[in-house]
């Protein structure tokens, strides 16, 4: 990861761990609107990749009534490349779980989950068309993670080993 100074223009803007932190937020949220216990840290590193890919939150931003994996048997062209995305999000991933963090946004429970704080982040979701669409979708993906219960699952179904 270079530092921030020497990163590029559009990468500071797409990936800014702030924003992507956010995002992340948003996810644990929608996680524990379905199951209190907190979100598993593994599946956590699916949601970037899921929100920020275009392509990918706008197919479920349209169908936010639907199934995830019944959004992805419908759309296999979400799974192309998608674990190689994965990988390249990580290192941005982290860096916005640290921002999340440091903040003191969440906190890690005894079983290794994570669990939000209350009054740290606006419950109000602004921003642009865009930033709102992911933070959204971002909720979305929390909430049907919680519903498949399962990382396993949810790790075959992306077509990456668990």
């Amino acid at each position: 990861m270079k530092r921030w100074d020497q990163r590029p223009f559009e990468i500071r803007n797409l990936f800014n761990p702030a924003f992507c932190g956010i995002v992340l937020f948003r996810a644990l949220q929608g996680y524990e609107e379905e199951n209190t216990d907190g979100i598993p840290f593994s599946l956590l590193l699916l949601v970037l990749p899921l929100c920020l890919q275009k392509d990918s939150r706008q197919v479920m931003a349209e169908n936010p009534r639907r199934y995830l994996m019944k959004i992805i048997e419908d759309n296999p062209q979400l799974l192309v490349g998608f674990a190689n995305r994965t990988s390249n999000m990580l290192p941005f991933t982290f860096e916005a779980l640290g921002v999340l963090m440091e903040r003191g946004c969440f906190v890690v429970t005894s079983n290794g989950r994570l669990k939000t704080q209350p009054n740290k982040v606006r419950k109000s979701v602004t921003g642009t068309k865009e930033s709102i669409s992911c933070q959204r979708v971002a909720r979305f993906v929390g909430k049907e993670f919680a519903r498949i219960a399962d990382r396993a699952t949810v790790y075959t179904t992306f077509g990456i080993r668990p």
